[in-house]
């Protein structure tokens, strides 16, 4: 076979060639196995000695412009593809279409980011803690003996024997009083999770907020000066609290903070009927609080002699359903847009 012919011939099939399928038809044929250019190949142990090197040399030329001819023509008809691609498949990001709405933060980021801002302007720092967690850090640390109640798998979720998700942010207080000793000012926000059936007021997994103060001299009249402006700030500079006993095994004494009802005004009655807000009571109930237990102080290696602290917890979704009059747990979760655009 005329190997500059086969050469030409090649070379003008892979102009022509219009397609990736073709242009490899033509490779294959030529180059192939069982290609033309590879015959020739093979037929070198036929020739003569002196013929092979000058046939050989032919062949390799061939090959060589061949193979060039062909990768130049792959990227030619690639560039192509790519470009009637990108003409056709492209998305004009500069058109505003009407039914395009702009997002926003759900209801309970917006809470969450205002109690941060307002705790942190207070000379709080926001810290983490783990969602799963150690017996120890979840009950033990905090004072909650073996035979309580919340160490029951009906009231707590139980990964193992020793082993929690953890059912309040307090194990982030533990850990922070672990880690550096006092003065301390921390508020520590997450999930938290609970053996509890889902109904309007109630769900296995909620958000909590809790804080923590450890310095010396620290009283009971701290916490409510805290606690006061707290509730002016979310629900009104005329809102009140009021402190009733309560109990807590990390705290002594304890206390429910309730804050003057802000839809009545604390009176109670609104147009005439029963507040709905507060049940005609003129208060809501917002979060717990107290002074933290010495025996707390003494677990973290704090010397309850020579600090004290307060502590509080409240429920994210509790003051999110307050601040926007939501009576039932469940459409926070529910992902509604019809619910979530009143937030915008």
């Amino acid at each position: 076979m005329d190997i500059q012919n086969l050469q030409q011939t090649t070379l003008q099939n892979i102009a022509n060639a219009n397609s990736l399928d073709s242009l490899n038809e033509i490779r294959v044929s030529v180059l192939g196995k069982n290609g033309k250019l590879t015959e020739e190949l093979k037929n070198l142990r036929n020739l003569s000695a002196e013929e092979k090197p000058i046939a050989g040399q032919k062949i390799n030329l061939a090959r060589t412009a061949i193979e060039s001819a062909i990768a130049e023509k792959q990227n030619a008809l690639e560039s192509a593809i790519l470009a009637a691609q990108l003409t056709t498949e492209k998305i004009d990001i500069t058109i505003d279409k009407k039914d395009r709405g702009l997002g926003s933060l759900h209801p309970l980021n917006q809470t969450k980011k205002r109690v941060s801002d307002f705790f942190i302007s207070l000379g709080f720092s926001i810290i983490d803690s783990p969602e799963i967690d150690t017996d120890y850090y979840n009950f033990e640390a905090l004072n909650i003996p073996a035979d309580h109640p919340a160490r029951d798998v009906q009231d707590t979720f139980f990964l193992s024997k020793n082993i929690v998700l953890r059912s309040h942010t307090s194990t982030g207080q533990i850990r922070a009083m672990e880690k550096s000793k006092p003065p301390l000012k921390i508020i520590s926000i997450g999930k938290v999770y609970r053996s509890d059936d889902v109904d309007a007021t109630h769900s296995p997994m909620f958000h909590q907020i809790e804080g923590l103060v450890v310095d010396k001299n620290i009283t009971l009249c701290d916490l409510k000066g805290t606690l006061d402006l707290f509730a002016k700030h979310f629900f009104g500079e005329n809102t009140k609290t009021r402190f009733r006993p309560s109990y807590f095994p990390f705290t002594e004494p304890s206390v429910e903070v309730d804050a003057s009802c802000y839809y009545c005004g604390g009176i109670g009655e609104k147009d005439g009927k029963n507040c709905s807000i507060c049940k005609g009571t003129g208060w809501i109930e917002i979060l717990g609080a107290g002074i933290v237990n010495r025996r707390v102080l003494k677990n973290c290696s704090i010397d309850p002699s020579v600090y004290s602290g307060f502590a509080f917890g409240m429920g994210l979704d509790r003051i999110t359903n307050i601040l926007h009059s939501i009576t039932d747990l469940r459409v926070v979760f529910e992902n509604d847009v019809r619910f979530l655009r009143q937030f915008r």
